[in-house]
């Protein structure tokens, strides 16, 4: 074996040598200079581009003068499409869409991203890059302009056609999960769930957890715009359980969190989704998004109110009449003087501050009058509309049980003046009460008089009596039944 290596090593040697050039006296050549390496492609030269982008970024300019440089970047004659090109063109891109909702040219919005302006430059970068572009435009354009809901849907729409012809599925999906958000906020609920149950057909197939969360959420949201809490509370389920798997952004969680308050506190658990709404607060408030986090504590302080009135509510309404409810049950003083009253100072904190003062001194007036004072801060709401609307219709049965409690008959003309509201509603809610239970009486409307009837323990003994006879109509109802099939088998 020690012979083999030495041959093998005196044979490398020898073809070592035979490279060199034979005999001694021959000269040897000089080593050659080391050639410089030369780069595969040279950089491109893109400090015209660089220089008209920095130029808009003057405070003096305006958005109609940066749209033209913005354009010319995009339009660019040499077709540069490097790295440092396309990057100079993605900054383009966003600026130019921000220029246009800014200068409120919301048509040329619509056509940006589908147009001729971004046609090159999508066509010159990989299928993710572009993905990226198109999202962060569409969501900074639906962020400077939240109220254009038409101009988002048409975008959506062009963008979502665009992605059927360019037969790109993934950007097609994320895009119509948006859309779908859209529609929701335009109450087409029906186009959304139309919308949604197709995408979560795909979705299931192709496992994408991610957009499987999102979608789900917006589900949850629609059939709660329809008011259907156990479709809407299935898929929150399936939402959450998505999101287990995966990791999910605070801003996201955070949405799962208030969708999830908003459920329990339609379902009358006021403490859970209090504590909910405040686990969604945090989130947004560390994240410094004000317009998201203001809802949250909106919520807060509702769920307060409510926990704090639906006991004395709830008394009044079954027959003990005349309670008024503790000024400290619905005390929100802490939300307002606190630290995040300071900081979310406003119309909204201030609404929601009057509602809590006209409901802790069960005034129907002043309740009245501050929903007609701050109509936006209360109305615009899905969750606090609806919930305002059913505490004033607590209040006002509360307020008409304390004004009857001390007459056997009253004039309803007299019921409408003390709680100074017209006639036909306080009838058509003494009717109701009187249907409902609330009370037991009778409105005998040719005299326009309230007959209030005094609560009389029930019989017992009746109850136990009915109940017999009930049962008894069962037997004989068995027996007969037998019988024939007796008489049918004797035949």
């Amino acid at each position: 074996q020690t012979k083999t290596t030495t041959m093998a090593t005196e044979g490398e040697s020898m073809d070592v040598d035979s490279a060199a050039p034979s005999g001694g006296d021959t000269p040897m050549s000089p080593p050659k200079a080391a050639e410089p390496i030369q780069p595969e492609e040279e950089e491109e030269d893109c400090s015209d581009l660089s220089d008209l982008l920095e130029s808009i970024n003057d405070a003096s300019t305006t958005p109609s003068a940066k749209i033209p440089v913005l354009t010319s970047i995009l339009n660019d004659p040499a077709e540069r499409h490097g790295p440092k090109a396309s990057a100079i063109k993605e900054r383009a891109v966003y600026a130019l869409a921000r220029a246009y909702c800014e200068d409120n040219r919301h048509d040329e919005v619509v056509t940006l991203l589908t147009g001729a302006a971004c046609a090159p430059f999508f066509a010159n970068i990989t299928k993710a890059k572009c993905a990226k572009v198109v999202r962060a435009v569409l969501d900074a354009v639906c962020a400077l302009a939240p109220d254009k809901l038409d101009m988002q849907a048409q975008i959506c729409h062009n963008i979502i056609a665009w992605c059927q012809a360019e037969k790109r599925s993934f950007l097609r999906q994320r895009v119509e999960a948006k859309l779908a958000s859209v529609l929701f906020q335009q109450d087409k609920y029906a186009e959304a769930l139309a919308l949604v149950d197709n995408l979560l057909l795909e979705l299931k197939k192709l496992d994408d957890k991610q957009l499987l969360v999102e979608t789900h959420l917006v589900e949850s949201k629609i059939h709660h715009g329809l008011r259907g809490m156990a479709k809407s509370k299935a898929a929150l389920t399936a939402s959450r359980t998505n999101a287990n798997a995966i990791y999910v952004a605070p801003a996201l969680q955070s949405q799962i969190d208030l969708m999830s308050g908003v459920l329990h506190c339609e379902e009358g658990d006021y403490d859970t989704a209090h504590s909910y709404f405040l686990e969604a607060f945090e989130q947004l408030d560390q994240l410094d998004d004000r317009d998201k986090a203001m809802p949250c504590l909106k919520y807060m302080m509702l769920c307060r109110i409510l926990d704090g009135l639906s006991k004395a509510l709830g008394i009044s309404a079954s027959g003990t009449m005349g309670i008024r409810s503790d000024r400290a049950e619905v005390d929100i003083s802490g939300m307002v003087s606190g630290k995040r009253g300071v900081k979310y100072a406003g119309r909204d904190m201030e609404a929601m501050s009057a509602i809590a003062a006209a409901a802790s001194e069960r005034s129907l007036k002043d309740y009245e009058a501050v929903l007609a004072k701050y109509p936006n801060e209360l109305q615009d709401d899905l969750l606090i509309r609806h919930h305002l609307k059913t505490l004033q219709e607590q209040l006002l049965e509360s307020n008409l049980i304390r004004i009857i409690e001390p007459y056997s008959c009253v004039e309803i003309d007299h019921v409408a003046n003390l709680i100074e509201m017209p006639l036909p509603v306080v009838e058509k809610k003494l009717s109701q009460m009187i249907l409902d239970g609330k009370f037991h009486g009778i409105l005998d409307q040719g005299k326009g008089q309230l007959i209030v009837y005094e609560e009389t323990d029930t019989d017992k003994a009746m109850e136990k009596g009915l109940k017999v006879i009930e049962n008894m109509d069962k037997v004989v109802t068995s027996l007969f039944s037998r019988s024939q099939a007796l008489r049918s088998m004797m035949i």
